[in-house]
């Protein structure tokens, strides 16, 4: 599979039939904590090491990293441009990226865009799915991981991961008889593995921390999908 994680994060987020989103409180604190994944998983990112008690690290844009990404180049300019604690950052990148990465998934073809209204008044966007044949392997591989016990490749436990931050793991997985805290647990599991490589895992588990917190900090609003 290639691409974005966070490309992936929201495809699972999205409901086929519908094209409604299945989760839009948090909608930007997942996706911004799947673009900082993204990042820190291409060395574009680091997350000095806490010297203060009270004041948490800022993540910083490592100097001369260069993305073919567009949209995870214009992240990296966010970051470059003020150094933010990680929590600050995900919603900031996942409301920055969020269009774009919804345009992303329609040009690849993976899912349609109905534009429609309201009571002719509120207009709303859906993306029922196009082509599925991308989001069935990609859905196959988070469940072989969560549900039959299998190690995960780096992407997919990143994808595990983020989904686990907002509480979503075990939602877009049949979990063929296995109770809801056994999928939870397994993927709680996987988020804290070292699947990441040691030079990134600070980033990457600085990420995962700050979309669980964003997450419970309130509504992210996810203005655009299934509205």
């Amino acid at each position: 599979m290639t691409g974005l994680i966070a490309e992936d994060v929201l495809l699972l987020l999205l409901d086929d039939e519908s094209g409604k989103l299945t989760e839009r409180t948090h909608l930007d604190a997942a996706l911004g904590g799947a673009l900082l994944t993204d990042l820190a998983l291409r060395e574009a990112v680091e997350l000095p090491p806490k010297t203060r008690f009270w004041k948490s690290p800022r993540v910083v844009a490592v100097p001369g990293a260069v993305l073919d990404d567009p949209l995870l180049a214009s992240s990296l300019d966010l970051i470059a441009a003020r150094p933010r604690t990680a929590q600050d950052l995900v919603k900031r990148l996942g409301k920055a990226g969020r269009s774009d990465l919804f345009a992303l998934l329609v040009d690849q073809g993976r899912v349609g865009i109905e534009r429609g209204s309201v009571f002719g008044v509120f207009p709303t966007t859906r993306h029922p799915a196009d082509d599925t044949a991308y989001e069935d392997d990609l859905r196959t591989e988070v469940t072989a991981a969560l549900v039959e016990g299998q190690s995960p490749t780096e992407r997919t436990a990143a994808v595990i991961s983020v989904l686990a931050a907002i509480d979503r793991a075990h939602k877009v997985v049949d979990r063929h008889g296995l109770s809801r805290r056994d999928v939870k647990r397994r993927a709680k599991e996987i988020a804290d593995g070292d699947w990441a490589a040691k030079a990134v895992r600070d980033a990457v588990r600085a990420a995962q921390a700050a979309t669980s917190a964003a997450a419970s900090g309130g509504s992210d609003g996810g203005g655009d999908g299934g509205s």
